[in-house]
């Protein structure tokens, strides 16, 4: 075979296949191209997927007949004025989409510079480029392409349906107008129009929260927390969602780097990291935000679609993002988690009757006249590390002295209110002067003990206990080879144990603020989470710290006093996270007391 020249049609339909995917890159392109115009209004339409028909209209500065000429050209771009591709500080900026789409399927232009009063066209079909023609058109520049992949229709057969190329369209257009708040973007898809989105005036954070609650759903918009960490020459900025609202995919995490959407790993990673322990395994944060990095500081000429990145300083990014999530996290503190599906009277499935007691209250201390005793659980709260004195407490009840409540008149509310009752011996029922809060036990002091766990780590200080009979757990033997493999990580966390012979493990120590726990489940539980872990040391030991937080917590169905309801309450307020158990689940529900008047038609 003999080495021979590729034709500029081949070139050009290779280059497609790099740069034009599917028919959303080409939409990607044409935006990122008006974008750069200076364009304050983009309207897109597209119909059967994008495959059939794009057409993407802006009032940009439009091109001028020498312009229009040579940009259907490749390699041809007015985005490189000093040719420092290290300097780049426009989106598009290597001259290939116009001539890739002309390749692969019809492309016409018609554009006017606003200077001037009559614009120009030009046509590129499979590869032929039409002479440059007078033509009558508005300022700005409109851009068609019809029957893309029409000149390589194996392309075609690689297509999804027409509902998933629209997705993918929808989700390029999304990305782009949160990225340009300034910029109008109007969408329509076949013959509906799915997006409208005013442009937003500099400086207006409502029309900013407005286009986010438009894309990213009503409650982000509502509730989403700022973002804003600057050092090292980086800023980043944007808005995290709580913990609580999540998804079971990434598709609304958008991250922008000098006002470029990227689908960047690095970034990715970051994200997680920062939410790993507010969000449950296999689900995924809402969020969006904006890296600033000096030009000189990051590569984005290392993907074809400038779809991916690359920074000089990658530790320090992904540093700065995680720290930026947490402190934001942190600021938004305690945040409740909306009581989604209550069923009101207008939706319940036929009239609620109110039908008469069949017996009479019985004494007992849900009763609404307090101060009055709760039973006497098995076990001290303070068993499981919460300030309350179980011995004192135990002498009270013994003498039948009513524990110390405060009266239900004290308006003295702290933030997460007063424990009133118990409920099927799981949930805390608290009263605050706005509303009333149920609280998941559980997943409280899970949370509760895993930050005593982590602050312990941190200051290399968790205090141990010796077990008086050390504990066998048997187990399969490559889950015992496994924990054995990291005892000495685990150690670091304050659970000691070794190799008891195949299949077996002994624990010697545990960590004194577990108290009593099921070590037999912890153990087996341990194998499974180091099999799925990060590699990192510290992402280990803080696995093994949310596992055994989940062994050494109250449990669901334990009676509590009173007394032991608030000190959970108190010690929640002053937790980090408190508002999601290491899992990602919500510990408690707040129910405001317009929440209850709607429910009994009060309002």
């Amino acid at each position: 075979m003999t080495i021979r020249e590729l034709s500029q049609v081949e070139i050009n339909r290779i280059a497609a296949g790099e740069v034009i995917e599917r028919p959303a890159s080409a939409v990607k392109e044409l935006v990122e191209n008006a974008i750069d115009a200076g364009a304050t209004a983009i309207e897109v339409i597209a119909e059967s997927g994008g495959l059939s028909l794009i057409r993407v209209s802006d009032d940009g500065i439009g091109m001028d007949e020498a312009d229009l000429a040579l940009c259907v050209r490749r390699h041809a771009t007015s985005k490189l004025p000093s040719g420092d591709l290290m300097a780049i500080r426009t989106l598009g900026f290597r001259g290939e989409a116009l001539p890739s789409l002309g390749s692969v399927g019809t492309l016409s232009i018609v554009t006017r510079p606003r200077a001037l009063t009559r614009g120009h066209e030009i046509e590129v079909r499979g590869g032929e480029t039409s002479p440059v023609r007078p033509a009558a058109a508005r300022p700005g520049t409109c851009v068609e392409v019809r029957d893309l992949f029409a000149a390589t229709p194996a392309r075609l057969k690689f297509m999804k349906s027409e509902r998933a190329e629209s997705a993918a369209i929808s989700d390029v257009v999304k990305r782009l107008a949160l990225a340009c708040p300034h910029v109008g973007f109007a969408l329509t898809v076949g013959e509906r129009a799915s997006l409208q989105l005013a442009r937003a005036a500099d400086g207006d954070e409502n029309a900013v929260r407005a286009r986010l609650a438009r894309i990213m759903g009503r409650e982000f918009g509502e509730d989403a927390e700022p973002v804003h960490l600057e050092r090292d020459g980086l800023a980043l900025t944007g808005y995290a969602g709580r913990p609580t609202l999540n998804r079971p995919d990434a598709s609304l995490q958008y991250v922008f780097v000098n006002g470029r959407p990227v689908k960047d790993r690095l970034l990715f990673s970051a994200i997680r990291g920062a939410y790993q322990d507010v969000v449950p395994r296999g689900r995924f944060p809402l969020a969006v935000l904006f890296l600033t990095v000096r030009v000189e500081d990051v590569d984005v000429n290392v993907h074809p679609a400038k779809a991916e990145v690359r920074f000089r300083e990658a530790s320090l990014v992904r540093a700065l993002v995680v720290s930026a999530l947490h402190e934001a996290l942190r600021r938004a503190g305690a945040m409740a988690a909306r009581p989604t599906g209550v069923l009101t009277p207008a939706a319940a499935p036929e009239p609620m009757q109110y039908r008469a007691p069949l017996r009479a209250w019985p004494q007992s201390p849900y009763r609404p006249t307090y101060p009055q005793p709760m039973a006497e659980p098995r076990g001290g709260f303070a068993e499981t590390a919460l300030a309350f004195d179980t011995e004192e407490a135990s002498q009270s009840s013994a003498n039948g002295a009513a524990h110390e409540v405060r009266d239900p008149e004290d308006t003295n509310y702290e933030r997460l209110g007063m424990a009133r009752a118990q409920v099927h011996n799981t949930y805390i029922l608290s009263e605050t002067p706005d509303g009333v809060i149920l609280i998941d036990q559980h997943a409280a002091h899970e949370r509760i003990v895993y930050e005593k766990l982590k602050a312990a780590l941190a200051g290399e200080r968790i205090a141990r206990q010796l077990l008086l009979i050390p504990e066998i757990v048997e187990m399969p033997e490559d889950d015992a080879a496994l924990v054995a493999e990291h005892a000495e990580t685990v150690a670091g966390s304050g659970l000691a144990l070794e190799s008891f012979g195949p299949g077996a493990i002994i624990v010697r120590e545990v960590p004194a603020l577990l108290g009593h726990c099921d070590l037999q489940t912890l153990v087996r539980d341990l194998a499974h989470e180091l099999k799925d872990s990060a590699n990192t040391v510290e992402a280990r030991l803080h696995v093994i710290c949310a596992t055994m937080a989940c062994h050494g917590s109250v449990r669901a169905g334990r009676p509590m006093r009173l007394d032991e309801m608030n000190a959970l309450l108190r010690e929640m307020e002053t937790t980090p996270n408190a508002a999601q158990c290491n899992h990602g689940r919500p510990t408690y529900v707040e129910l405001s007391r317009g929440d209850l008047e709607r429910l009994f038609e009060r309002r």
